[in-house]
């Protein structure tokens, strides 16, 4: 159980794939100019990272180590093109929302980064949980971005406004460049947050739990404040 949450926190708080990682930057960018559009986007990559995680894990015994990287994408784009199927003939408007980004799912550095580092290597069970806090990390970044830049550049939140009547939208935030501000400010508060926590009462740093306690690297000026 410890290893399960463990899985998902690292997922979605710890190695998020859009925060922290930075991973999977080309549909964050294109496909989160509003909510829905990121919630879909992020929905359809776990349930796809889910799939090839389990699949690759039960199969990596078998998969010869010289083709296992051909062998992933067939598995990845195998379960991509059921799922494109399936938005296509049930949820039509959000297929033709992200067009040309599901297929590209194939190669998503997060999807095959998962497959090696950690499908490869441990049981069904544990990369089904691996893909789902990393598939839950991903649809967190994306609609959050999404959020941002549709309240602001829209005045609306998955399509209900909530702006007031005369509240001028930022239209560059529903563009390309809005993307790259919205990820940035997100990423600072983020690591605001990660740095005061490792921050102590009296406002140094903790050092200890950075390991710098005995170190004998004179490079960093902050060592000599341990004593």
């Amino acid at each position: 159980m410890n290893k399960v949450l463990e899985r998902l926190y690292s997922g979605i708080i710890k190695e998020n794939p859009t925060f922290v990682q930075m991973l999977g930057m080309c549909p964050t960018m294109a496909v989160t100019t509003s909510a829905i559009n990121g919630l879909g986007m992020g929905l359809t990559t776990t349930v796809i990272l889910i799939l090839s995680n389990m699949m690759i894990s039960a199969l990596r015994r078998v998969i010869p180590d010289k083709v296992r990287i051909p062998a992933y994408i067939v598995v990845v784009a195998s379960f991509v093109t059921i799922i494109q199927f399936l938005l296509e003939g049930f949820v039509p408007s959000l297929y033709d929302s992200l067009g040309i980004y599901i297929p590209l799912i194939v190669v998503n550095c997060i999807i095959l980064g998962r497959a090696e580092s950690y499908a490869s290597r441990h049981s069904v069970v544990l990369s089904m949980f691996d893909g789902i806090g990393m598939g839950l990390g991903f649809t967190l970044g994306l609609t959050s971005i999404g959020i941002f830049r549709e309240l602001f550049g829209n005045g609306t939140v998955f399509g209900w406004h909530i702006m007031p009547e005369r509240y001028e939208p930022v239209t560059i935030l529903i563009l390309a460049p809005g993307a790259f501000f919205v990820l940035a400010c997100l990423v600072a508060v983020q690591n605001k947050v990660r740095l005061s926590r490792k921050t102590g009462a009296d406002g140094t740093d903790c050092k200890r739990e950075q390991g710098c306690e005995g170190c004998s690297n004179t490079l960093c000026g902050g060592r000599k404040t341990m004593n």
